[in-house]
């Protein structure tokens, strides 16, 4: 309970209660001050009435025959109030039977209060009105008014009705912002506990979601979006751990044991020279993997996103096919272009470049049916709808359909590959700049052959 009376939940609802309490206090005041005022001046219309109407009797029959009407009329119940006095001060007519005898003594037009005793009352009880008196000539008195009991018993009623909704609105306002305090206390409570349980080094925890689509739902898709990010990159960064432990062992050890082999045999200059050559090219290797990683690693981590700018993706794919003519020549391949659409996205340059450097490459390894003297590798550039597809194809012996989607792995290679150089990193690291650029890879048959596609959304104007 301390822990919910000290949240800013309930403490926000505290104050909204009390601007909302005060609000509506000055509400139902001002409300109930015009309605007072606007009794108040009907009741002195009224009063004025019907001494304009007993003034013109009084005119047209004198003290009679206005004597005769307030009779005539105090036969009718009702909250009128009449009194007609001799100059002793003896009543004559009307429905009152006593009032004050400073009342005489009020100058004529003036509406004032008083309290009188009805003349048809035993128990004598005193009641409140609203008076007028009129000296008329000969000294008679004509007292006329209206009981404001009605008027008090609707004042009652407003004051009982605004105090009675001031503790019903603290009631609900306290209970509604207990119930909402304790409800966001509750998300917020299961949001730490489950931190604390990530914190401890369950990366499968996910935010418990409600399904009401409310802020909280909200903030918890997106923490488990990035939750799932990261569990993807620790899950990379021990996979690349697991597979550099492997991967990079055996040329090491076979490093190190071209080293020894050398220090051992006979001392000379041409063993020393070869052994050597042989470590610089081997170290090339080991260094040409471990920049495979490191730019693998910096675009799934969004670090070569700084880097953003419009690239022409046929100009790109057309200076990596020109860069790579001399290569396919060499190993009896065709390579050709076809990029009759241009169009530009907002990427990183070098990264696409190497991305379609690397798919060109394993093009040219494996490009070439077995037994086949010549083969063929074709890049073209087209639009796939909301989409720009940089397609390379060859017309080597393709890769099982169950095996596509391993080889996108990092150090993931094939049987028939394992005896060709490379470390296995080419198509992760395409995969990679695809994901860094919102795009994917897709491993398709060319019948025969593979077809790499590589997938840009297209910017839209």
């Amino acid at each position: 309970m301390l822990k919910l009376l000290r949240s800013t939940a309930f403490r926000l609802s505290l104050v909204y209660l009390a601007v909302f309490a005060v609000f509506a206090g000055s509400l139902i005041a001002y409300l109930s001050w015009n309605t007072w005022v606007v009794f108040s001046g009907q009741l002195n219309d009224t009063i004025e009435a019907e001494v304009q109407g007993l003034a013109e009797q009084y005119r047209i029959g004198g003290v009679l025959r206005l004597v005769q009407v307030i009779d005539e009329r105090t036969r009718n119940p009702s909250s009128s109030l009449y009194l007609v006095t001799d100059p002793r001060g003896n009543r004559l007519a009307g429905n009152v039977a006593s009032v004050p005898a400073s009342t005489w003594s009020s100058d004529n037009e003036e509406f004032f209060r008083v309290t009188y005793r009805n003349s048809d009352e035993t128990n004598a009880t005193a009641h409140e009105a609203v008076v007028q008196v009129f000296v008329l000539p000969g000294d008679f008195h004509l007292l006329v008014g209206r009981d404001i009991a009605e008027r008090r018993r609707l004042q009652d009623i407003i004051w009982r009705s605004t105090l009675l909704a001031i503790v019903l609105m603290a009631v609900l306002g306290v209970g509604g912002g207990y119930f909402v305090s304790r409800r966001i206390l509750e998300r917020i409570d299961s949001v730490a506990a489950t931190s604390n349980t990530i914190m401890q080094g369950d990366l499968s925890q996910r935010m418990e979601l409600s399904g009401s689509g409310d802020e909280f739902d909200r903030l918890a898709e997106s923490l488990n979006a990035m939750l799932d990010r990261i569990e993807r990159l620790m899950h990379g960064l021990k996979e690349v751990s697991d597979n550099i432990a492997h991967d990079l062992k055996t040329p090491l050890t076979r490093l190190r044991g071209r080293v020894e082999a050398a220090l051992r045999a006979e001392p000379t200059e041409e063993g020393y020279r070869e052994a050597l050559e042989t470590t610089i090219e081997e170290s090339d290797r080991l260094i040409g993997v471990f920049n495979a990683l490191l730019m693998i690693a910096r675009a799934e981590a969004g670090a070569a996103g700084a880097g953003m700018a419009p690239v022409r993706l046929a100009d790109v794919a057309r200076d990596v096919v020109e860069m790579y003519e001399p290569v396919a020549e060499e190993a009896g391949l065709e390579l050709t272009l076809e990029a009759p659409v241009s169009l530009s996205i907002s990427g990183n340059r070098e990264l696409i470049g190497q991305a379609i450097a690397n798919l060109i490459d394993n093009a040219l390894k494996y490009g070439r049916a077995d037994g086949a003297e010549t083969g063929s590798v074709r890049v073209s550039v087209t639009r796939r709808g909301a989409e720009v597809a940089i397609t390379v194809s060859d017309s080597g012996p393709g890769i099982p359909e169950d095996a596509r989607d391993k080889v996108v792995e990092r150090f993931a290679r094939l049987e028939k590959s394992r005896s060709a150089p490379g470390a296995g990193l080419g198509l992760s690291l395409v995969a990679a700049v695809a994901r860094l650029h919102d795009g994917t890879l897709r491993i398709e048959d060319n019948a025969p052959g593979l077809k790499a596609v590589l997938l840009f959304p297209v910017p839209t104007a």
